[in-house]
């Protein structure tokens, strides 16, 4: 699949590299001027090439989104995201591990009202980045760790679902987009477990069924 990156820091990092090593093209998206950290990280991956963000964007069949939240507006101005699947890999934090959004909506909803004709899916959120380069958990047979994802278009989301299977993750399908505040407030609780109860940020969630 052709994937177009926009933002390659720790979250954006970790997942061109798990992608690109399942054989995907990584197509990382930059504003004028270059990116050196952006060239760094493709230097290092076969399939992974650095572009001007609009050209990026225009040769994908899906983008991640993975900037700095209080980023997303100017870095998606102006780019042609009509009709695409757009991955909000973002979190809307506020101080003290509160929602940046007061909880009013969550910020891939906020997302899908500035751009309505993107296909806004929510996921590679509730964990630190860390699990996203490497999520093996051995010893626990073949039960894997489950990855919490929502979006309002179904066939998106059936693509989004392959992706995550091949990546090694259980797809759990939490719903339509008003989902993501619920996914945005797991991810405090994680932050809050892994970062200051001192858990440490090797552990994800799973779904056991019966």
């Amino acid at each position: 699949m052709n994937i177009a990156f926009i933002g390659h820091g720790n979250v954006g990092g970790a997942l061109v590299r798990a992608l690109a090593r399942h054989g995907h093209r990584i197509v990382i998206g930059v504003r004028d001027g270059g990116s050196a950290s952006a060239d760094a990280l493709a230097s290092q991956l076969d399939a992974v090439s650095v572009l001007p963000a609009a050209q990026a964007v225009a040769g994908s069949e899906m983008v991640f989104l993975a900037t700095p939240f209080q980023a997303v507006e100017d870095a998606l101005s102006g780019l042609p995201l009509a009709g695409r699947l757009l991955v909000d890999c973002t979190n809307p934090v506020g101080p003290g591990l509160t929602h940046g959004l007061d909880s009013r909506m969550s910020g891939s909803e906020q997302l899908q009202q500035l751009l309505p004709d993107a296909k806004v899916l929510k996921a590679f959120t509730v964990y630190g980045f860390e699990n996203f380069d490497d999520n093996r958990y051995p010893g626990y047979g073949e039960l894997r760790p489950g990855m919490f994802f929502c979006g309002d278009d179904a066939a998106a989301k059936s693509i989004l679902a392959g992706l995550l299977q091949e990546l090694g993750w259980e797809p759990v399908d939490c719903g339509g987009l008003d989902t993501a505040l619920q996914l945005e407030h797991m991810t405090l609780l994680w932050i809050k477990m892994a970062r200051l109860r001192g858990d440490g940020s090797r552990f994800t969630w799973a779904r056991l069924r019966r």
